[in-house]
């Protein structure tokens, strides 16, 4: 938790790099708000300081409804450090509780359900259920203030069987009902096309996510220009696609997006977070970063991970970007994605597993030993479980280290991976005269590889 005394001077100024590192429970009128709240600032008697919106829940304090606290960026402070808590996190945010139990979560993550309600009230101050619910309820506000969903849509978007059980736990965990929350003018459209907003912290260097995002750009499947990024995407039994635009002024991207489901709504708009990777601290990372560096590199600020929607999809761009340019392996992409994945609208969806382990690949003109690599990472999917885990690929012939690290930092957004191996990386290297010694960047050397290649 930040001293109380950067918390006064952060609210005061409105300052958007401390939105969502703190919040601020007004004693005077119970309710608590973002650093960057519109409304005059309370006299700093008359506020406490909290480090998450749920522990100013359990306090008894309702969210603000102007600066709609649920809108705030993620990023706590332990986030690339306790990886089991940050996976929890994830699982719980997929719908690990709505679907089993905490003892089922917790032997997932080989744990014990004891030790994870521990992590959970020593990082965040609350259970996990409690945490899982508060999750939900503040998704809910967020779709009842930008959308004009119907109320029981909301409920199945945000993972509730009734929209008894969502009134109910709703006026519960935010003290409001769902009808009260939404505004009188709000026509309700039921409709699977929404638009949402999505904030971040500064920095944030747009051109140069974008640069990256539009070189790699799959035909057929992505689209990207100066402002946006946009693709289709799966999740489950649900299909659609969205669009980024963003918006510098405001520290956000307006994302549009079309499902023909909304049951998985919740992960699916916190998976467009993570490839956009909007939840970072990178005033933290970058104050980790700097003294690792030779003085003389050209530091980029704003420079963070852009990832890529599933990991099996980061596993097959991984295998054909062995050892070309990225031109070449995005054209080789494309041809998958046009033989194999189903059509969408007048894109195409990436294929599915099932669909690369049954093709014989004849379009690719690429070695055969190369195309025996891609049915082996596709049918291990088919096969196994466990295959989101990349560390499971090294069996496979023609899989080696910097294909799962690639996988693994694009695919998971794992803060901690270094391509010392990458021929960008090590080209990079070669421009600085300097030695330094990268697992000084620990736990953020993935920022360390995307920092040396903006280099190039």
């Amino acid at each position: 938790m930040l001293p109380n005394n950067i918390c006064s001077k952060a609210r005061f100024a409105k300052d958007p790099r401390f939105d969502g590192k703190f919040f601020t429970a007004v004693k005077t009128t119970g309710i608590y708000c973002r650093s960057i709240c519109p409304v005059n600032p309370p006299k700093e008697e008359n506020v406490s300081y909290y480090r998450s919106a749920i522990e100013c829940a359990i306090a008894g304090f309702r969210p603000c409804l102007r600066c709609r606290p649920d809108s705030a960026p993620g990023s706590p402070a332990w986030k690339g450090v306790n990886t089991t808590l940050d996976r929890a996190l994830k699982l719980i945010n997929e719908g690990a509780l709505q679907h089993g139990t905490l003892v089922q979560l917790a032997e997932r993550l080989g744990i014990t359900d004891r030790y994870l309600r521990q992590l959970f009230t020593k990082n965040i101050g609350a259970s996990p259920k409690s945490y899982a619910l508060y999750q939900q309820c503040l998704f809910a506000k967020t779709l009842l203030h930008q959308t004009k969903l119907p109320i029981h849509q909301v409920a199945i978007a945000c993972g509730f069987n009734s929209v008894r059980r969502f009134n109910d736990c709703f006026k519960a965990q935010l003290q409001l009902t769902p009808s009260q929350m939404r505004k009188a003018q709000a026509e309700e459209q039921p409709t699977n096309k929404l638009t949402l907003t999505l904030h971040y912290r500064p920095p944030y260097d747009w051109h140069f996510i974008q640069q990256n995002l539009a070189a790699r750009c799959v035909d057929d499947l992505e689209w990207c220009d100066k402002n946006s990024y946009g693709r289709t995407i799966t999740w489950l039994d649900s299909q659609g696609e969205f669009t980024a635009t963003h918006n510098k002024n405001n520290h956000c991207f307006h994302i549009e997006i079309s499902l023909n489901k909304l049951e998985h709504l919740r992960a699916i708009i916190n998976n467009i977070r993570r490839i956009l990777d909007l939840d970072v601290d990178l005033q933290v990372v970058e104050q980790h970063l700097k003294p690792c560096l030779p003085q003389s590199f050209d530091f980029h600020s704003g420079v963070r991970l852009p990832g890529i929607w599933h990991v099996f999809e980061a596993g097959i761009r991984a295998i054909l970007g062995q050892q070309i340019s990225v031109a070449a392996a995005r054209t080789l992409v494309s041809q998958v994605v046009h033989h194999l994945g189903q059509t969408h609208c007048q894109y195409k969806l990436f294929p599915t597993p099932q669909a690369i382990a049954q093709s014989d690949l004849n379009f690719m003109k690429i070695p055969g030993a190369r195309k025996q690599t891609l049915r082996n990472l596709a049918l291990h999917f088919v096969e196994n479980s466990h295959a989101t885990n990349p560390d499971t690929w090294l069996p496979l012939k023609g899989i080696g280290p910097w294909t799962v690290n690639y996988a693994t930092m694009r695919g998971l957004s794992h803060c901690d991976i270094f391509l010392g191996g990458d021929l960008g990386v090590k080209k990079a290297l070669a421009h600085n005269q300097e030695e330094f010694n990268p697992s000084l960047a620990a736990p953020w050397q993935s920022y360390l590889t995307y920092q040396l290649w903006s280099q190039l």
